[in-house]
């Protein structure tokens, strides 16, 4: 039996990854509210300022309560009695953090975005031994939304021209986001065409009329932003939208823990959020 089999009668044992980070401590926050999740772990890179610290130092819901949980970067120690780890960091740590899990059994909740095709393969090779959820967006919204873009872009036909646009905050590294290329994933598979042939990432100069078939992108960024995203279906005389704003990231803590529960009871695989929400 390894650390990562659970006791239905006992707490889940969640770990942290990016524990100093704005979601790493919605994480942490959102594990100490819950009433079925014990916090086991918090890792942060090597240097961090919260190194060594409690847990409950980086929580708005701690109420100064020490939860016994000191933030390290050692892996080890970090992982220690996990039966899941929680990853929203890079994609460089994440890798790393997802071959500790391997090694020690403990189940792995992505939510890291901005992997390469090679990256992506690496994981799917660890969840041929591991259970792991992979989703860019862990919001119960942006996942119905993903069913919904699909369905709308295979009614609507050919007829309409897809565009993809998202806001981020300022700090954000990738582009476009990782929720936008899922949704330009899924308006692909309505259309039975790949986004690596259809989709237009970018616009600039003199770049010609559009391109009949394509699924275009646009990435803003700015001032603090959470996350928006739209889908805009452009027809003869009309318009279609479809969008997801995001208000906190306590909507992905929420979905994150959800999909901890689904994973800690799963064979090994590689899981999405469709899977974890049962949407099909």
């Amino acid at each position: 039996m390894t650390n990562a089999t659970a006791n239905a009668a006992e707490p889940l044992r969640v770990a942290v990854a990016g524990a100093g980070g704005r979601m790493g401590r919605m994480l942490i926050d959102a594990v100490l509210a819950s009433g079925d999740c014990r916090l086991s772990g918090a890792l942060d890179i090597a240097g961090s300022p919260v190194l060594g610290q409690d847990a409950s130092a980086l929580s708005t819901v701690a109420a100064g309560q020490p939860t016994g949980v000191p933030v390290t970067a050692d892996l080890a120690r970090g992982l220690a009695g996990a039966q899941v780890l929680i990853d929203f960091t890079r994609p460089e740590g994440t890798l790393a953090h997802l071959a500790a899990c391997r090694e020690r059994g403990v189940r792995a909740v992505i939510g890291t975005t901005g992997f390469t095709p090679e990256q992506k393969a690496a994981i799917g090779a660890h969840a041929q031994r591991l259970a792991v959820v992979l989703a860019p967006n862990m919001s119960i919204g942006v996942n119905v939304m993903l069913c919904l873009v699909h369905d709308a872009a295979r009614m609507l036909g050919e007829a309409y021209d897809l565009e993809v646009t998202e806001i981020h905050h300022k700090h954000k590294v990738d582009a476009p986001s990782g929720t936008a290329l899922a949704l330009g994933e899924a308006l692909a598979r309505a259309r039975g065409v790949a986004l690596a042939d259809a989709g237009v990432l970018a616009r600039h100069g003199h770049t010609g009329e559009r391109r009949a078939g394509s699924i275009g992108f646009a990435a803003l960024r700015g001032g603090d932003i959470v996350g928006d995203h739209t889908v805009l279906y452009c027809g003869p005389g009309e318009r279609l939208e479809i969008t997801h704003r995001s208000a906190s990231r306590a909507n992905y803590a929420e979905g994150a823990l959800r999909a901890a529960r689904f994973v800690a009871a799963r064979p090994s695989g590689l899981y999405g959020m469709a899977d974890v929400l049962g949407l099909g």
